[in-house]
């Protein structure tokens, strides 16, 4: 295995790694969450709190799968996040990146125009803003990467233009376009129906790599 996945294997879901920064970082989270879901209430639309559970449970999906290419290569994950953390909940994931994208999506969200048809630059303003976000990520992922906090192991997954093109493609645009399509459901029951689905396959994947096979990720 590479350096950057051994030394995030070794505190792998470490509790003694706790700060307690979490505490207001977590509180910050909820009282976002409680708010939006207390306006949500009022006006009949959750649409927010949606878009911020679907880009985490993508992101949750995403952090699966990267966490199952280290087993199966025996090497290194896509993706491996080894430096200072309050808590590393998998390689490539920290409990930081993890508040970071329950926020991520209702930051989104709010950015939309209240005609949800209007275009910019001839692009459904949902779109444009999913490119927009999902650039600026990759922008910040660069310099993290850059400075050793976020390690790229693979040609193809790395400071390339084509490495740079499928992060920004597949770390990032997918979760807003997820959002979009939720909000736009047409009844609460299928939007309900979609977020569950999104979060079953991480849930099962996770049960059967980390549950029934064992595997440390």
């Amino acid at each position: 295995m590479t350096e950057a996945s051994l030394k995030a294997l070794s505190t792998i879901r470490d509790l003694t790694m706790l700060k307690w920064y979490v505490i207001p970082l977590l509180a910050m989270v909820i009282y976002i969450y409680v708010k939006e879901i207390k306006e949500g209430r009022k006006t009949g639309n959750l649409d927010a709190v949606f878009a911020g559970l679907t880009v985490f449970g993508i992101d949750f999906f995403n952090e699966t799968w990267n966490g199952w290419v280290l087993v199966l290569t025996d090497r290194s994950a896509f993706w491996t996040a080894p430096g200072d953390t309050a808590l590393r909940t998998m390689v490539g994931w920290n409990i930081e990146i993890m508040f970071m994208f329950l926020l991520a999506g209702i930051a989104w969200y709010h950015t939309l125009e209240e005609d949800k048809k209007k275009k910019i630059l001839g692009l459904p303003n949902p779109l444009f803003w999913a490119i927009g976000y999902s650039a600026f990520s990759v922008f910040i992922e660069w310099f993290l990467n850059k400075g050793g906090l976020l390690i790229w192991e693979y040609p193809f997954w790395e400071r390339s233009f084509g490495g740079i093109i499928l992060i920004f493609l597949f770390g990032y645009l997918t979760f807003y376009l997820g959002a979009w399509f939720i909000i736009t459901r047409k009844t609460m029951k299928a939007k309900w129906i979609t977020l569950v689905v999104i979060y079953s396959v991480p849930v099962i994947l996770n049960i059967i790599g980390m549950g029934i096979m064992g595997w440390v990720y």
